[in-house]
């Protein structure tokens, strides 16, 4: 993997000099910009364009939620981290559905955060445990009818069958192949058939990053 080049945006000017200090240690990172706001770092972002944005979520400008609208829909290969001493499953829920690509406590151990930045490099996203939980219950919490986004399916290419959603929405809701079968009236066999069609189709490694997926790209909406 090549040099990865950082952004560190936070308000406490000894947090972003912890980081940069940690991460400077390792000649995989770069840290090009430090900012102590969303607006800073919207203004300095084009002169040094980093590949990772570590983001406070709570600032006094432009909170972290607003300043990852506008870099989501800036740049589109640009990875967005939070690091945040609010970590609730709602929250988390709520940026990973927003668009970013990981979610992290600011008490994590430097050795997860690297491997943090890693994942979102080579694959896109980050999930640990906390973020597969929250998926999980942000999908369970909404209404339990679901209907396909056809705007979002054809915008990422992406052609799913009505039962391919079926088993989606029941795997997104932590079901395992049995419990799908049964819900289903359908064979074992059959959920595994759909559930590889689903990875193959996504490019989904596993259930967690399938419901990643999902979320991130509102595959399953709640019916209003």
């Amino acid at each position: 993997m090549n040099l990865t080049k950082i952004a560190i945006v936070d308000d406490h000017k000894l947090f972003r000099q912890g980081l940069t200090q940690i991460l400077s240690r390792s000649s995989d990172y770069e840290v090009v910009l430090e900012a102590a706001s969303g607006r800073e770092l919207l203004e300095k972002i084009d002169t040094h364009m980093p590949d990772v944005v570590l983001l406070d979520l709570y600032m006094d400008d432009m909170d972290g939620k607003e300043v990852s609208k506008i870099l989501l829909e800036k740049y589109e290969q640009l990875k967005i981290i939070i690091l945040s001493m609010t970590y609730s499953p709602e929250l988390i829920f709520q940026m990973t559905k927003l668009g970013v690509h990981g979610y992290l406590p600011k008490d994590i151990d430097q050795t997860l955060l690297r491997d943090a930045i890693n994942q979102v490099r080579t694959k896109g996203y980050y999930i640990n445990d906390e973020i597969a939980k929250a998926l999980r219950q942000g999908v369970q919490t909404g209404d339990k009818k679901f209907t396909k986004n056809k705007v979002s399916l054809t915008s990422i290419n992406v052609d799913l069958t009505e039962r391919e959603m079926d088993v989606l929405k029941l795997i997104c809701q932590g079901l395992n192949t049995g419990q799908i079968a049964d819900k289903l009236f359908i064979s074992y066999r059959t959920v595994e058939g759909h559930r590889k069609n689903l990875l193959e189709k996504t490019g989904a490694n596993n259930s967690v990053s399938l419901a990643l997926f999902a979320v991130k790209h509102h595959l399953l909406t709640p019916v209003e």
